[in-house]
């Protein structure tokens, strides 16, 4: 039975972004797929748009499940580089539902954080990226979400604190821990310094704009605005060899390999 991977991203127009946290993990699971069709798509029309207009063509989902078609593709696998079971990856879902017909067999990976297991491997490699020093709180910012699959937010805030990791916060741009709840452990905590990070896979518009931008509303500035001198780091979680490895392991049980 022929076999094909497609390895989804949402991407993002911030080209170094691109290069150094997106194309690893791509990278990585088409070398641990060797002997598939592989390709790579994303999800969002408007980055594949500003890409398109820099000469840089990129597949459509749908694209890619027409090339893997025509390739005589029978059994796909579909893995998602999405962190969390949002609305992008509820749209994934109904995607690949509607591309069964295509092929003998469709089959879906979760995102990273799309159980238990991932959410503890996640705090583990976030916790030992960056170690305890005394008078720094770590804050890591998420893109967040109206969607229930926020839950998994505030399930790596409680891994954290279970793992003696008090001084690690996490807070989200668009759900829940905002700004607000993240302020407010700060001020208990009382720590002079903030080592400022995304919890995102790129370190793109979110990064640059939301955590440390220069308007008076990003975190940085919130943040210096109460007193705190900020430290921040602009590389997402695809840059991590460790996160990389991560996907290759979603990918092994993907497959069957364990």
């Amino acid at each position: 039975m022929k076999e094909g991977l497609i390895v989804v991203s949402f991407g993002t127009a911030v080209e170094r972004a691109r290069q150094e946290e997106i194309r690893p993990v791509e990278e990585a699971l088409l070398a641990q797929a060797a002997g598939l069709y592989g390709l790579t798509a994303y999800t969002s029309p408007t980055i594949r748009r500003i890409l398109a207009r820099r000469g840089e063509s990129v597949l459509s989902l749908e694209e890619a499940f027409q090339a893997q078609a025509e390739a005589g593709t029978q059994r796909l696998y579909l893995l998602p580089t999405h962190l969390l079971p949002g609305w992008e990856y509820d749209r994934i879902s109904a995607a690949a539902e509607e591309a069964r017909g295509r092929f003998d067999q469709v089959m879906l990976a979760p995102p990273l954080m799309g159980d238990t297991e991932f959410v503890r491997l996640l705090a583990g490699g976030v916790a030992e990226r960056f170690p305890r020093q005394p008078g720094r709180s770590v804050v890591l910012l998420g893109h967040g979400t109206d969607h229930p699959g926020n839950l998994v937010y505030p399930a790596l805030q409680c891994v954290l604190h279970m793992a003696g990791r008090d001084d690690m916060l996490v807070g989200t741009v668009e759900g829940w821990p905002d700004l607000d709840a993240v302020l407010e452990q700060l001020a208990k905590r009382g720590d002079s310094r903030v080592l400022l990070a995304p919890l995102m896979l790129t370190a793109g518009a979110h990064a640059l704009e939301d955590m440390a931008g220069s308007g008076p509303d990003s975190w940085k500035n919130r943040l210096e605005a109460v007193g705190c001198g900020v430290e921040t780091v602009f590389q997402g979680l695809g840059a991590l060899p460790r996160v990389q490895a991560l996907y290759r392991q979603r990918l092994d049980r993907l497959l069957g390999r364990g």
